[in-house]
């Protein structure tokens, strides 16, 4: 169990993290997201040229000594479940798949917050970045001429496409600055909350990426694609493809109506370098430090307060080197003794997400605050001889450490190129009230649209509560009734604990699991409800967890090769 020592005081106008979803290089989804961390994966992908043809790279680019042949991957980009979403056939190969992708984790992530949006009675609002549509660029541009061009093809269209697909009806607000955009995104949402301008917002990026980069001296991409944050062999580091999204409302919300509260935004800053650095592309000292200060003032807490930084960590050298100056210049009002604060960058481990960086890195940080562990920071040797670490609060862990504080704070920042600036305050979820076991009967309703996709999700939920350790079984069976969407493809367990829920749910299709001594009005209302009919039983007093996601039955939708 993660420790959890409470702050004694959550703040009144914070935001609660209450669901989180994602596909990562390397990981499927947020748990293996973080086992991967912890287990210090490199996931960032070396192609071999029949991978590379595959993906329509060219001779030319094969033959470039500075072609960068890595990148972080997300398998079965090409797979969608648009029947799911109502997206017809022919529609579904023309869409952006970071529309596909963004689409299909908001809604994860609002399964994972408990909250179907047919049945919330509050605005939902949703906001994010999306990278370049490259599927438009490598695999339609060009094509038959007499084919027009779906409108929907532009990133301006990403959220608005999750508004339709989703029925969300709060604010629909797309944002493009470049490697900041999720970032800035959850910044926009936290403010649209605190606003009242939504009761729930998602908030994240995604990018798809292709392997057609190139090592320029200087540039951005590493000759590997390997980012080495802070090192002395900082060259840069790899694009990577990715979604994230993060299901927010304001904590108040939140302690009222029994979300898990996974973590707590504490302040939020987003501002632009100006005119105040060496070029365009160039990274402003000024601008990043007072971005940090700004985000420390709005949360009312001071440098020492924070005991991790997710850095933008671009692992380039100028860029490092200017990162940790302007944290070393904000940090340095509040005297820290050497090696208090970690520094750190989820690029080392997952390459650049672009557009969805800076919710990658928000969600490290979350899961470091919440479960009391700061992962290690990969590939990190020697430090970068431009940065003065000796004089400053900073660190660079290269194993994972425990992370011992009365509050667990910590930073994330994510800079843009252009210079748009966000740094967000994430703080540990305030402690729950203490609750009695609760026993007696339950029962665990699931539902699905086909019957291929109801039985593998009890197989995720036998499998997930088997291995989780503590899980109540009132919460599971809470979530499942008040947070799911009922389709017409229904199971129901009749249980008392995780082992009777476990074999109730590996047994045969068609049946109504129920152990010896259930009560007869119990095993009727469950039985009704299979047969279509709404929840009947007395529901638990439990709070919404995480549980296995809906079993999406992808389709490859996909432009394939016209030649």
């Amino acid at each position: 169990m993660e420790d959890r020592d409470p702050p004694a005081d959550p703040p009144a106008d914070g935001i609660a993290v209450v669901g989180m979803a994602g596909r990562f290089p390397g990981a499927p989804d947020v748990a293996t997201f973080w086992r991967n961390l912890l287990d210090g994966i490199d996931a960032v992908h070396d192609y071999t040229d029949a991978e590379l043809r595959a993906l329509g790279v060219g001779e030319r680019l094969l033959a470039d000594p500075a072609h960068v042949r890595a990148g972080g991957r997300l398998p079965d980009v090409a797979g969608f479940d648009a029947e799911f979403f109502g997206v017809p056939a022919a529609e579904a190969v023309r869409m952006d798949p970071q529309h596909r992708l963004f689409v299909e984790q908001s809604w994860v992530a609002l399964e994972d917050a408990g909250y179907d949006p047919a049945a919330h009675d509050g605005l939902i609002g949703v906001f994010a970045g999306g990278a370049v549509n490259r599927y438009f660029l490598f695999r339609q541009f060009g094509g038959d001429p007499d084919e027009p061009l779906d409108p929907g093809f532009a990133a301006d269209y990403l959220t608005a496409q999750a508004a339709y697909r989703l029925g969300l009806t709060g604010p629909a607000i797309t944002v493009q600055t470049a490697c900041s955009s999720s970032l800035v995104a959850i910044c926009t949402a936290g403010q649209h909350l605190l606003d009242y301008r939504c009761d729930l917002a998602l908030a994240g990026g995604v990018s798809v990426m292709e392997p057609r980069f190139v090592h320029r001296p200087g540039g951005l991409v590493s000759p590997d694609g390997r980012c080495r944050a802070f090192d002395a062999a900082g060259q840069g580091g790899g694009y990577s493809s990715g979604v994230v999204v993060l299901a927010l409302k304001r904590l108040e919300d939140a302690l009222a109506d029994r979300d898990q509260i996974i973590a707590v935004l504490r302040g939020w800053a987003v501002n632009n370098d100006g005119a105040l650095r060496a070029g365009f592309a160039a990274p402003g000292l000024d601008g990043q430090a007072n971005v940090v200060a700004e985000a420390l003032a709005e949360a009312e807490l001071t440098p020492a307060s924070i005991g991790y930084v997710e850095a933008h960590g671009s692992g380039t050298a100028v860029g490092d080197a200017i990162e940790v100056a302007a944290l070393a210049q904000v940090f340095a009002a509040d005297p820290l003794p050497p090696r208090s604060v970690a520094l750190g960058s989820v690029k080392t481990n997952i390459g650049n997400l672009d557009a969805a960086a800076g919710a990658a890195g928000l969600i490290k940080a979350i899961l470091a605050v919440r479960h009391g562990v700061i992962p290690a920071n990969l590939h990190y040797d020697r430090p970068n001889p431009d940065i003065d670490f000796d004089s400053s609060p900073f660190y660079v862990p290269v194993k994972n450490v425990g992370w011992q504080a009365e509050v667990r704070r910590a930073g994330v920042s994510a800079f843009g190129l252009g210079g748009t600036n966000a740094h967000v305050i994430v703080e540990q979820a305030p402690a729950e009230a203490p609750r009695p076991e609760a026993g007696g009967w339950h029962v665990l309703p699931l539902s699905a649209r086909t019957p291929e996709a109801l039985r593998t999700a009890r197989t995720l939920l036998a499998e997930h509560l088997s291995a989780a350790q503590g899980i109540r079984l009132d919460d599971v069976a809470y979530t499942l009734a008040t947070g799911r969407r009922a389709f017409g493809y229904r199971a129901a367990v009749l249980c008392r604990d995780a082992t009777e829920a476990v074999a109730g749910l590996r047994g045969p299709d068609g049946d109504l699991p129920a152990p010896a001594g259930t009560p007869e009005e119990l095993r009727r209302q469950a039985a009704a409800w299979v047969a279509g009919a709404g929840i009947g039983w007395p529901l638990p007093d439990g709070r919404t967890v995480s549980l296995p996601a809906y079993p999406f039955q992808r389709v490859r939708y996909w432009q394939e090769d016209r030649s």
